[in-house]
């Protein structure tokens, strides 16, 4: 940071006022601060020279061909460090997060989401010509190599901890096939590499493309997969067809398409640039523990079986094995995630959330019937037998948990794959004493046979506290 820090003074002439921290969601070690003074830009602190060469050069070649890129301001001699333009927060991924979520785009979401894959074809064609592709990182070129080494990926960092038996001269076999299917069109255009939602930023309403350090010369179809695959950009396949539409047609001012040639091609870079993604997945998630990396997974597979609808005729084992893999089940690992399940009267009021992480769930009793309106329940609580028989038999409590227990799985199995430590769980009835207490002791039963977790179970009116494991 420091570095950066001297490097502002160098380009601004006065120190920056602040320089902030950003999270990297990244699959990288680049680190990336905001430094606010004079001229607000972002720095970048990275681990090769050569990467951040590759980006610097790109992105200057980018700007020179007038396409949305940031502007590069200064680098270290070293090429450790360098200060960009400052497009502000908003990734399009973000933006279109309620579609994402609901399954449904708004018409503002299409049209970002139009405008964004229309622009592509213009860094693929435009951008690629008068490119030193020498100057690209790892690779100047998509080629056999490149092929294997992601194939690979696949295999020893998500096959093999998937726990999938398979023979690998089989495998190795198709992955030749589809090396040389891939690898049949030599193509002159720029091949972005990791072109997706969360690497296009909207500033002012128009989309700025970034993470293109990666990029080399090869097949357009590549950039495509990438982008309408997105494991966690969740597009609808109707959505998805449109997208997909307008690309072909923006491709169409550079070049000649045949569409059903074309959409032969991309379903291989679709099959492949999604092995591609569940190997990162699998070292980023499971062996350098990032979790959000973890949470695509569902949606890489769900990917994956839509796909495999139609086979690949190809690759017979190959499809055989990721059959098989879309039924495979992330593994749920022990955390230190402690839930508090809490009974309570809401006369006396709402428990709070000690954690400092705003409350959980609150469920409310009431509707149930009361057993404390009965004089041989009065004395007894929701501990008691004769009160949990009643409860079970005379009332509408078992229904009632069972969805609680849905809702609250959901959560603790998001909770255990992030790694979050605290979850609250509230039961509240007039006098928390029967059906409160009765619903909190059995949710807790619940998950300590589901799952590894710490329970404290507290009864706040029964003044009874448990914790068990």
């Amino acid at each position: 940071m420091e570095e950066l820090e001297k490097l502002y003074v160098q380009l601004v002439g006065s120190q920056a006022d602040t320089t902030q921290a950003l999270p990297s969601l990244s699959g990288s070690g680049r680190r990336y601060f905001r430094l606010l003074g004079k001229k607000n830009m972002i720095g970048v602190c990275g681990t090769s020279a050569e990467e951040n060469n590759a980006f610097i050069y790109v992105s200057g070649h980018f700007r020179g061909k007038g396409l949305p890129v940031p502007e590069v301001y200064g680098c270290s001699d070293d090429k450790l460090f360098y200060l960009q333009e400052d497009l502000g927060d908003t990734t399009l991924f973000d933006t279109i997060e309620t579609g994402r979520q609901r399954g449904f785009f708004n018409e503002d979401n299409r049209r970002l989401l139009h405008q964004t894959i229309s622009l592509l074809p213009s860094f693929q064609v435009s951008g690629a010509q008068g490119l030193d592709f020498s100057q690209c990182y790892p690779q100047p070129v998509f080629d056999s190599r490149t092929v294997m080494w992601d194939l690979n990926y696949f295999k020893y960092c998500f096959l093999k901890t998937a726990g999938l038996e398979f023979l690998e001269n089989r495998l190795e076999d198709d992955y030749e096939k589809m090396c040389k299917i891939l690898l049949q069109e030599r193509s002159l255009t720029f091949l972005y590499r990791d072109f997706q939602a969360r690497n296009v930023m909207l500033k002012e309403g128009k989309p700025y493309f970034i993470d293109f350090q990666g990029g080399r010369k090869g097949p357009v179809y590549y950039d495509v997969a990438s982008f309408l695959w997105q494991a966690k950009a969740n597009y609808p396949q109707t959505l998805r067809a449109e997208l997909l539409n307008s690309y072909i047609t923006a491709l169409r001012a550079w070049m000649p398409v045949d569409e059903k040639d074309f959409l032969a091609h991309l379903r291989h870079f679709v099959l492949f640039r999604i092995l591609q993604t569940l190997g990162a997945y699998g070292f980023r998630g499971y062996f350098e523990g990032k979790t959000h990396f973890i949470e695509s997974i569902p949606f890489a597979l769900n990917n994956l079986r839509e796909l495999l609808e139609d086979d690949f005729v190809e690759y017979p084992y190959l499809c055989e094995l990721l059959r098989k893999l879309t039924e495979f089940k992330q593994p749920i690992k022990p955390t230190d995630l402690e839930i508090k399940i809490i009974s309570f009267a809401y006369k006396m009021g709402i428990p709070e959330d000690t954690s400092g992480n705003g409350g959980g769930f609150v469920f409310d009793c009431r509707a149930i019937t009361n057993p404390g309106k009965y004089e041989q329940f009065k004395a007894l609580t929701g501990l008691d037998v004769p009160v949990i028989r009643f409860l079970e038999e005379e009332s509408e409590a078992t229904s009632f948990l069972q969805n609680v227990n849905k809702l609250v799985d959901a959560s603790v199995e998001r909770y255990l794959t992030r790694g979050f430590t605290s979850l609250m769980v509230c039961f509240g009835c007039t006098g928390g004493q029967h059906r409160s207490v009765y619903c909190a002791q059995q949710l807790a039963e619940h998950l300590l046979k589901k799952y590894k977790v710490k329970i404290n179970l507290l009864h706040r009116e029964q003044n009874i506290t448990i914790i068990r494991k």
